[in-house]
């Protein structure tokens, strides 16, 4: 399971304050911390806080001062996306271009450029369809659009949109129901990611909602989650769900033997 780091997010009050402040004590222990947690990519966005691309680099760069992980580059504008992945120390994550043209034509080359991976959201004009087919059809423009500039399947995640289970509660069968098909999309398949918090919006049981629908999406195909990395009990039920679904041996420290891996 491909685990993306949420937490340097300019929507959490505290790294508000420290992008506006530039301070960057706050953001390296986010880096360090969420590092030592387990993700393997971590999430860098600046919000609504900042639509300068000097921003984007300063927290890129202020991140690799303290950890080696690869990072998930959050936006979709590519004149914010390009400075940051000039800066990129590693393989890193678009996240994310939509299944508009005018995002395709832009992000994807660029991810190709920059030996980058790429989240392409099922998500058109008129916003994130709420049926299955609606997703796969944006999923299979995606897809299509991909491979024609020449991204390699292995570097094209997709992402079938998760809605708040407290308004839209019929969407998770359906977003179960895409996941299952997309992963049939070609073989082998891209990376199917979501966006868990999404799930548990405005929800009282968060990390109970969040943790229960991983374990199911990861068992119809998902394989890379935006998440709190910080979830004690998430992270035990990812090793669990790896462990049943035969991705990781059984031994009976397994939970230990999963933190001491990633």
């Amino acid at each position: 399971m491909i685990l993306i780091g949420e937490r340097i997010n300019a929507g959490f009050s505290d790294v508000k304050e420290a992008l506006k402040a530039r301070n960057a004590g706050e953001i390296r222990e986010l880096a360090r911390k969420q590092t030592e947690a387990g993700a393997d990519y971590l999430d860098i966005n600046m919000g609504a806080v900042s639509k300068d691309p000097a921003d984007m680099v300063w927290l890129v760069e202020t991140v690799q001062n303290v950890v080696d992980t690869p990072l998930s580059i959050d936006s979709q504008k590519a004149e914010i996306v390009e400075p940051a992945l000039n800066v990129c120390e590693s393989k890193s994550l678009i996240n994310s271009t939509t299944a508009q043209d005018d995002k395709l034509d832009k992000l994807i080359p660029l991810a190709v450029e920059y030996g980058a991976s790429i989240i392409g959201i099922t998500s058109g004009k008129e916003g994130a369809p709420q049926d299955v087919n609606g997703r796969l059809e944006h999923a299979a423009k995606i897809f299509t659009k991909a491979t024609e500039y020449g991204l390699g399947v292995e570097d094209l995640f997709i992402d079938p949109v998760a809605m708040p289970l407290k308004f839209m509660q019929e969407q998770a069968s359906n977003l179960l129901d895409s996941i299952n098909q997309l992963s049939n999309i070609s073989d082998p398949p891209p990376h199917i990611s979501l966006g868990i918090s999404n799930m548990s919006s405005d929800a009282s049981e968060k990390s109970l909602i969040n943790r229960t629908f991983l374990v199911m999406a990861m068992a119809v195909g998902l394989d890379a989650a935006i998440c709190n990395v910080f979830d004690e009990k998430l992270m035990n039920s990812v090793a669990t769900g790896e462990m049943i679904l035969n991705e990781e041996i059984y031994n009976d420290s397994y939970v230990e033997t999963y933190r001491m891996n990633q």
